[in-house]
């Protein structure tokens, strides 16, 4: 990491050494969110500015990046996600927020602490808060549950697929081998392999206009953006629950 970049979306190198030590406390502690933050920041040097070029290369790309839309403050606004129509993805979202407590404003909250993540009138460091911000939209999208440790972990392994970020890569492969050192582990490796197949085969979510994902149909979005059934997350069951005491990253 850059000593001058001061947050993980304008991060210039990597440092492995803090992205193992906080590996090792998010595996102890799953809870402690701020240490997915620090892997990002970590890991995934230049992979917002790669992002940002592709997003340009899209058919809608230069639209969504003029209007610069921060998606934390779009899905706290109350008022914008008690509109969506029924059945839509934004629906689904209002559900998701009443079932777990969960907000974009809190992930963003964390996301800032010691300079994890900034705030900057910079292109990449607005992809970044993108990237961060639609977080809890692709469990939604996904199928995978955020209240559910298994669900996250998943939901990683599609995320790295997804953006190519090692900070997501480094976070599967600790869930996984904590699946391998698990009783039975082995339905729960198959789910998150799963999620990373999955990711491979989905659109290029980032470069999706959510205020428009939002109130389209969940079903007919999962369709056209060619996201797979989670079938072998769904094959165990309540099974899930007895994976991963905690999650591998909360939102």
């Amino acid at each position: 990491m850059s000593g001058n970049s001061g947050s993980f979306d304008l991060a210039t190198r990597r440092d492995w050494g803090a992205a193992l030590n906080a590996l090792r406390q998010l595996l102890s502690n799953a809870d402690d969110t701020a240490q997915v933050f620090r892997i990002m920041r970590a890991l995934n040097a230049g992979s917002a500015g790669k992002g940002y070029a592709r997003l340009l290369r899209t058919e809608a790309g230069g639209r969504i990046a003029y209007r610069r839309t921060e998606l934390a403050r779009l899905l706290s606004d109350a008022s914008f996600v008690a509109s969506c129509p029924p059945s839509s993805v934004g629906a689904a979202y209002a559900d998701f927020l009443t079932r777990t407590g969960y907000s974009a404003k809190g992930l963003a909250a964390v996301s800032m602490e010691d300079g994890m993540a900034s705030e900057a009138e910079h292109p990449h460091a607005w992809f970044g808060r993108r990237t961060r911000d639609v977080h809890d939209i692709w469990h939604i999208l996904t199928g995978y549950r955020a209240d559910d440790p298994l669900g996250e972990a998943c939901l990683v392994a599609f995320s790295y697929a997804q953006t190519g970020g090692l900070g997501w890569a480094f976070i599967a492969l600790g869930a996984a081998f904590k699946a391998c050192r698990t009783p039975g582990g082995g339905g729960a490796l198959r789910a998150i392999r799963e999620g990373y197949r999955n990711g491979r085969r989905a659109a290029w979510l980032l470069g999706e206009d959510y205020e428009a994902i939002l109130s389209e149909p969940l079903d007919a979005a999962r369709i056209r953006l060619r996201i797979a059934r989670p079938a072998a997350y769904e094959t165990m069951g309540s099974e899930r629950a007895g994976f991963f005491r905690t999650s591998p990253v909360a939102s």
